[in-house]
């Protein structure tokens, strides 16, 4: 399985992004905000949606690097950062609107109600899996209701 590697520059590619991360896990001690550089990063476990089942019908997981660059501000909802070792599933990364001051404004959304609101200047995020994919027999699996 060869690692992805992408980069979003507008709300086009931050939705594929957003869809090859879908039922992501991440641990609440694997983000942050590094507000000198102005960027938010995550490392999520990805669930590899475009990786074929093995013979075993085993799917793959890997770990992946997630940042978001000219952040200017990041808001949590509902996750207590006390509780580092919760883990969040997410569902999707969208862009929610323009902000009044110029930029735009990105919004991550995990299973719950737990959200990340990050305002930026401008759409750029970079995504790269990191190590090597491992086996999986459980494939995430959402209710139509």
């Amino acid at each position: 399985m060869k690692p992805l590697k992408l980069r979003a520059e507008d709300a086009e590619d931050l939705q594929i992004i957003s869809s090859a991360l879908q039922d992501s896990l991440v641990a609440v001690r694997d983000m942050g905000l590094l507000a000198d550089q102005k960027r938010f990063a995550l490392v999520v476990n990805r669930f590899c949606w475009e990786a074929e089942p093995d013979a075993e019908g085993h799917y793959w997981r890997t770990h992946c690097a997630l940042a978001f660059d000219t952040v200017n501000h990041a808001a949590l909802r509902d996750i207590d950062r006390r509780f580092d070792d919760r883990l969040l599933s997410l569902l999707d990364i969208e862009v929610e609107s323009t902000h009044p001051a110029g930029g735009f404004v990105i919004l991550l959304r995990f299973a719950g109600k737990p959200a990340i609101r990050l305002e930026v200047d401008r759409i750029l995020c970079h995504l790269e899996d990191v190590g090597e994919a491992w086996p999986t027999g459980w494939r995430p699996a959402h209710r139509l209701d």
